[in-house]
């Protein structure tokens, strides 16, 4: 607004010959240019805002501050995973008691709670991850028992001697809680050259799991074959991590429990035809499934997709009733699977 204001005192100084009805529209012509040209730079500023943001989204970092509530309880509400559950109550107990001999003046052995979670993805190890962080706040073993949830992205960087900075300020963020490496085997690929930095990520968290060993606990999980691969690759990584937990596939009955339960938590419900087509759906989703399937992740997306149905059918019909609101009808769940 400056420059308009300025060119347009010239204009009246220098040009005495003018007509004022000139002059008022070239000065309004210039206010007209001033104004573009401060839209262009707001744009660019707000494109450049957002390009900002898509990169500081590339590397997957979540951070899981500490929930309210029993984390037993919602360990034992979990669909499936009975194994799993034995297992995590089974590592709870050994837990509970070895601190107990320790407040007797008994021996206690030495242990690590660091744990290796094998499984297929939507198989609950990111869920389950977190219930073990507040189980281990619950024990004394954390002083805060948040999760920080990460992959190869948020530990290796593009460029020599970055990844030591960036892998020690995601343990710096986890510290007091849990670290949770998801496909932890791609720090060492399969097919690997010297130009990886993945060994550089691996070196610096086993020297921060044994500088911060009562203040870090780390979580890996993965494809069993591969999280093998990984862990045989490393000797520091054989040591440390000696705890491990399998992750079995849903069935199809649970994960059709999984999808009622989506149905229930979000107010909705099924006709009794629809069930049972979900029923022989997921029936046959899981016979034909590859290795890739995602369970309950795949589950969730199904879900999404059917009240979207619903909302297309609802939008065009008139006075909808609340019972209507809240039906998923077969025609919706199969729209979905097609």
């Amino acid at each position: 607004m400056t420059f308009s204001n300025e060119l347009g005192q010239k204009i009246f100084k220098g040009c005495g010959c003018l007509s004022i009805g000139f002059v008022v529209l070239l000065t309004i012509f210039v206010i007209v240019i001033a104004l573009c040209i401060d839209d262009e730079e707001e744009e660019d500023g707000v494109a450049q805002t957002e390009q900002t943001g898509k990169a500081e989204q590339k590397d997957s970092i979540v951070v899981n501050e500490v929930l309210e509530g029993d984390p037993y309880k919602e360990l034992d509400e979990l669909i499936g995973l009975e194994n799993v559950k034995r297992e995590v109550r089974t590592l709870a107990n050994f837990v509970k008691v070895q601190k107990m001999r320790k407040a007797q003046g008994l021996k206690t052995p030495k242990m690590s709670y660091h744990l290796v979670f094998t499984g297929s993805p939507g198989t609950g190890k990111t869920t389950v991850a977190r219930i073990v962080a507040r189980i281990y706040k619950d024990l004394g073993v954390l002083k805060k028992g948040h999760t920080v949830e990460t992959d190869r992205s948020g530990l290796v960087a593009e460029y020599m001697g970055q990844t030591a900075v960036k892998t020690n300020a995601i343990i710096d963020s986890a510290l007091n809680g849990v670290l949770f490496i998801d496909e932890a085997y791609a720090l060492v690929p399969e097919r690997g050259n010297g130009q990886d930095y993945g060994q550089e990520a691996i070196s610096t968290l086993l020297k921060r799991m044994e500088d911060d060993r009562d203040k870090l606990v780390v979580i890996i999980a993965g494809y069993p074959k591969e999280m093998q691969r990984f862990i045989d690759s490393n000797p520091g990584l054989q040591s440390r991590f000696t705890r491990y937990i399998d992750f079995p596939d849903y069935s199809a009955g649970e994960l059709t429990d999984i999808f009622k339960m989506y149905v229930r938590k979000n107010q909705y419900t099924l006709t009794a035809e629809t069930e049972l087509y979900l029923t022989q759906k997921l029936d046959s989703v899981v016979r034909h499934k590859e290795r890739n399937f995602g369970n309950a992740r795949y589950v969730r997306n199904m879900f999404e997709k059917c009240i979207q149905q619903q909302a297309n059918r609802l939008s065009r019909q008139s006075n909808v009733s609340k019972s209507q609101l809240t039906e998923l009808t077969l025609a919706d769940l199969q729209q979905t699977f097609r």
